[in-house]
Order: structure tokens, then C-alpha cells, then sequence
């Protein structure tokens, strides 16, 4: 049965988790999300209990090159937008 569902698609394995990052202030949290094309870049900013979610059109087939790019997204939205983005 798991031939069948790797060669079908079936039982693939969820992204790893990843661990969120401080940024002047900030808590990033990266959260790319599965597309068909890869991983689409996405983020969770949060400061003083207050939450935004950043999600980017752009998509990166690479995990870990998406969490990245989740990454500076999301400080280069806070270097530009500081508590706005709330």
C-alpha cells in the first residue's frame, strides 16, 4: 500500500515546523503554504497580542528556501510599516 500512495500522491509527510524569530519588537512566525507550484511565501506577525498575517502571490519550490523568504518578507513589512500593519 505505500508504493501506491507514493506513487499516487497519498501519505506525503506535512513541512516540517519551523520556530518563530524576533524582530525589533515582533515575533515572526514563517508559514509557507503547499501550492501546486511549491510553497507560497506567508508569515504570522505579532506584537502586544495584536496579529498579522502576511501572505505574498510568490512561490518558491524549496521548504526551507520559502521559510526564508517568509522571513524577510515579513521584516522588510515591519522595517516598512512598523505598527501600521496592525
Amino acid at each position: 500500500m505505500s508504493i501506491l500512495s507514493r506513487l499516487f500522491g497519498g501519505g506525503s509527510a506535512p513541512p516540517p515546523a519551523t520556530s518563530t524569530t524576533e524582530y525589533q519588537g515582533f515575533t515572526i512566525t514563517p508559514q509557507p503554504t503547499k501550492t501546486s507550484d511549491g510553497f507560497r511565501i506567508a508569515a504570522l506577525i505579532e506584537k502586544d497580542g495584536r496579529q498579522h498575517e502576511l501572505i505574498r502571490a510568490d512561490t518558491i519550490r524549496d521548504w526551507e528556501a520559502a521559510v526564508e523568504a517568509s522571513l524577510g518578507k515579513a521584516r522588510q513589512v515591519i522595517d516598512e510599516q512598523g505598527d501600521r500593519i496592525f
